[in-house]
């Protein structure tokens, strides 16, 4: 089940990046954050009220540690956000796309030093070779032109999604409930906060971009629609399984991309990027089927 939640999640988010590729010719990047959070919280809402229709359960005890993985989690994703988008303003922003990429590999080795994660060696031979074919697929040979600070904001911009993915996973595990709830409470909960941080913002410093965000219904929609179709993927996905198996196996998104590219956007698929696919295709079937 991991599995098909996982493919849900990579497939939506390729096309959530899609929309919000075309939004932010317009528009700025609190307000393309904020598109993505917009309707997500109704349609996160409405997704935990069927969740209780079709098998009613209880209401969640909410302790300490919840509540802190919920902020950090919330918030780190913000964080992360802003990270990527300032890695497109330098001028390798495709190797440092590629850095942020490796999340799957930061959070196997956080994953393993701070929440107990464990992987068999063959699960750490599909996200080495996962985060491989990423650099592969993002790089297009101008490794010997980057910079320090590229790679560092990089990796700083994937440790962050990691640390993102890790503490909903635990936030996930810290809930008595069965896995699909569990999942609903917190996309619900941390959607909801990263909405209100973001109006927040805007409200007080950019009201423009709130009216930017209003011109623009049908694009706005589209983006929080699959960002939050999305987000159920990634949340179910991470509360049956580990993070580095389902970041891994994630990394297909750069196959839904490219077809988004190759057939909507009219772009051609080079060699390099047949062969990415290629080793994307062994690490998800190493971390599936071994």
């Amino acid at each position: 089940m991991w599995i098909a939640f996982t493919l849900l999640a990579a497939f939506m988010q390729a096309w959530r990046n899609a929309f919000q590729s075309q939004l932010s010719a317009t528009v700025n990047v609190a307000g393309v954050t904020l598109a993505r959070f917009l309707w997500a919280g109704p349609l996160a809402a409405l997704y935990l009220f069927a969740l209780y229709q079709w098998q009613p359960q209880s209401m969640p005890e909410l302790n300490r540690a919840f509540v802190g993985y919920v902020v950090g989690a919330a918030l780190m994703q913000i964080l992360a956000t802003g990270l990527m988008v300032k890695l497109f303003q330098l001028k390798n922003f495709a190797v440092g796309a590629g850095l942020a990429k490796s999340e799957a590999l930061v959070a196997a080795i956080l994953g393993t030093l701070m929440f107990g994660t464990h992987l068999s060696p063959l699960g750490w031979l599909g996200v080495a070779i996962g985060a491989v074919a990423v650099m592969l697929l993002s790089s297009h040979g101008h490794w010997r032109q980057i910079s320090p600070s590229t790679v560092l904001l990089g990796l700083a911009c994937g440790s962050a999604f990691a640390l993102t993915s890790l503490w909903v996973r635990e936030a996930s595990l810290n809930l008595s409930l069965p896995f699909p709830h569990r999942a609903a409470w917190v996309l619900f909960l941390v959607i909801s906060l990263q909405t209100l941080v973001l109006l927040t913002y805007l409200g007080w410093r950019d009201r423009a971009t709130l009216m930017a965000l209003w011109r623009r219904p049908k694009l706005v929609g589209l983006i929080s629609v699959t960002s939050c179709l999305g987000s159920i993927g990634w949340f179910s996905a991470m509360s049956l399984q580990a993070v580095p198996y389902v970041k891994t196996l994630g990394q297909v998104e750069v196959f839904f991309t490219l077809m988004v590219s190759a057939f909507w956007l009219k772009q051609r698929v080079r060699v390099r990027e047949f062969l990415g696919l290629f080793l994307i295709a062994v690490a998800a079937i190493i971390v599936i089927w071994f």
